[in-house]
């Protein structure tokens, strides 16, 4: 589990194929003598295992199943990604529970400054869409943003200056393909929504429910 909250940026040192997957050997901007081999970090917002570790360095492997569903396939030697290790009990929840399991692939649309502040608008896959609402939190390679707006299947973002100095979203551009997590509460109520689709939602829901005699 993650919160959203990059703790730096990493550079992919080598990217070279293996079995059908691919094997990255990234540089991290933070200490990792308190990670071990199996830890979980999340790169560019999939959550991967540590599978080789010689600090300032760590390996992942990623899978032909991962490879399909994110952008990591893409990345070659000299990218930045964010990265973030696993949350621990106990550490404060910055920006909303992030699984790490990527739902989808966004584009980019648009790039606008205005001041300081960066907006950028997404277009988002129908599976990720559907979980979207104004002010509601998605996850953007890894980062916990605020949506602003969506409109049909796109949305907009509005980047801090800081978010924009230690993640991508600063040097996102239109044609950019990003990894999309979208807020697990909400796939949780829909689940729990699920067999009432084609029922009465109100009286007939609450009274199954226990909240009415």
């Amino acid at each position: 589990m993650f919160t959203g909250l990059v703790e730096g940026l990493g550079v992919v040192r080598e990217a070279r194929a293996q079995k059908g997957g691919l094997v990255l050997r990234i540089e991290a901007p933070f200490p990792l003598e308190d990670t071990r081999v199996g830890d979980s970090i999340a790169v560019n917002g999939a959550c991967l295992t540590v599978a080789a570790l010689s600090p300032p360095f760590f390996e992942v492997v990623i899978s032909p199943e991962t490879l399909r569903r994110t952008t990591l396939g893409h990345l070659r030697s000299g990218e930045r990604v964010n990265l973030e290790r696993a949350l621990r009990l106990g550490d404060r929840l910055g920006g909303h529970l992030v699984t790490g399991h990527v739902d989808g692939v966004g584009e980019v649309l648009s790039r606008e400054e205005t001041g300081e502040f960066l907006f950028l608008r997404i277009r988002a896959p129908e599976n990720v869409v559907r979980y979207l609402v104004e002010k509601g939190s998605v996850a953007v390679d890894g980062v916990s943003l605020t949506v602003n707006r969506v409109e049909g299947p796109v949305f907009e973002l509005a980047i801090i200056p800081h978010t924009a100095r230690v993640t991508t979203m600063g040097f996102r551009k239109p044609g950019d393909r990003v990894n999309l997590e979208a807020d697990l509460l909400a796939k949780y109520v829909e689940n729990f929504l699920r067999p009432y689709y084609t029922r009465d939602l109100t009286e007939e829901f609450l009274r199954d429910k226990g909240f009415l005699e």
